[in-house]
């Protein structure tokens, strides 16, 4: 009787891939008009795999900060992120995701705890600020936003 033949291994629950993020929100006044921006690009061969800009209404920098952050998540999880490299000029929002300062206001909690249920449905994740002038693209896409 011949041998059965091995069962295929299990599928992967989503593709490997790992995504670089430029995230940035904008708002003009505080709270004014404001709006998200971002860029995802494929780690492995730097193509942009999308570009968001969506306009907030009035909203808070840091409410558009962590709208801009949800946004792009959402975005690349869509696109079977396995892993995201996030990289913001927001120092605060940065250093709340890494957990070394506390997100205390009301408005932002929800936000803060959506954003970590989607980073924590990932196989891994970084988290980094990084100077304004390389973060020109999502600024320039958060102000599209709200133009």
């Amino acid at each position: 009787m011949p041998e059965p033949e091995p069962a295929p291994p299990p599928a992967p629950s989503r593709l490997h891939r790992r995504i670089l993020i430029y995230t940035d929100g904008a708002a003009r006044g505080n709270p004014g008009p404001a709006g998200l921006g971002a860029i995802l690009r494929d780690v492995e061969t730097g193509e942009i795999l999308a570009e968001l800009a969506t306009y907030l209404g009035v909203r808070t920098n840091n409410v558009a900060e962590w709208r801009a952050v949800e946004a792009a998540l959402d975005e690349a999880l869509r696109l079977g992120a396995s892993h995201v490299d996030l990289r913001m000029d927001s120092e605060l929002v940065a250093r709340q995701i890494a957990g070394i300062y506390r997100v205390k206001h009301p408005d932002l909690k929800p936000i803060h705890a959506r954003v970590m249920t989607q980073l924590a449905s990932l196989g891994g994740y970084t988290v980094g600020h990084v100077p304004r002038e390389l973060n020109k693209e999502a600024d320039r896409l958060s102000n599209v936003a709200i133009d």
